[in-house]
């Protein structure tokens, strides 16, 4: 958590903090204690119907980012196989090839991944793609063995034109508005009812409202972290291409 995060937390703790002391000013708890009852019943409603809606997104989010995280090991993966292939094809197909794949692998990495922070991509990238698959495409198989390498070659490339193509749609992936509107309403009716109930001793009320704002803005926090899969604490990183570049033998 960043300490503009921690920030935030502090200020809706002292916010909270104050409208407490306003309210036992303004409304004693002898007044707010007759109505404990409904209000309890009320108050756990909202807080069921609250924690299942705060669960949905969690879950959404992380599933987006494990998605994301497992795509861009797919696309590794058919770059890897691109590289290995070409190392077994003849010149000039095969060197060029090689490099091909290992641009596009340090470009993706070193060019592509700041960018996705911004929503963004490299037309280098992009454009490594097609010229991979042109160079797939102008092999000329003279056996069965290079047939058999031709056939992988086309489909590694078409996975990592897929693969690719996931990667970026993924780095749109947001919790919608409507959904952001619910869980900070949400958060502000669930907190709010706490007011509502009459506790003589104004520390332990107080104690349960700190303890029950500070986790949900702690919560909606860690959502807005979780958001975009290729930004915040839980940002998926190009290990996948960090993997397949530290693990290359030497240049044939």
């Amino acid at each position: 958590m960043s300490l503009m995060d921690i920030g935030t937390v502090l200020v809706v703790l002292a916010v909270l903090a104050v409208m407490i002391k306003l309210l036992q000013r303004w409304v004693p708890h002898h007044v707010r204690e007759a109505h404990n009852d409904v209000a309890g019943f009320i108050f756990a409603a909202v807080g069921v119907i609250y924690a299942v809606l705060l669960a949905f997104v969690v879950v959404t989010v992380w599933t987006n980012n494990d998605g994301a995280r497992k795509t861009t090991f797919q696309e590794a993966d058919a770059v890897a196989g691109i590289y290995w292939i070409s190392r077994q094809l003849p010149a000039p197909v095969g060197p060029q090839l090689e490099q091909q794949s290992l641009t596009y692998a340090r470009t993706v990495m070193d060019d592509e991944w700041p960018l996705m922070a911004r929503h963004q991509s490299s037309p280098d990238a992009t454009q490594l793609v097609y010229d991979m698959r042109d160079s797939v495409f102008s092999i000329n198989p003279t056996n069965a063995q290079q047939q058999t390498l031709y056939e992988h070659a086309v489909s590694h490339v078409e996975d990592l034109a897929s693969q690719r193509r996931e990667r970026l749609n993924e780095v749109d992936d947001e919790v919608p508005s409507i959904l952001w509107a619910a869980l900070i309403v949400g958060g502000l009716l669930t907190v709010g009812f706490t007011f509502l109930f009459g506790l003589p001793n104004t520390l332990a009320h107080s104690l349960m409202v700190l303890s029950l704002g500070g986790l949900v803005v702690i919560s909606l926090l860690v959502i807005k972290e979780m958001n975009f899969p290729f930004t915040g604490v839980t940002a998926v990183k190009p290990t996948a291409f960090e993997v397949f570049l530290q693990r290359l033998p030497p240049p044939r």
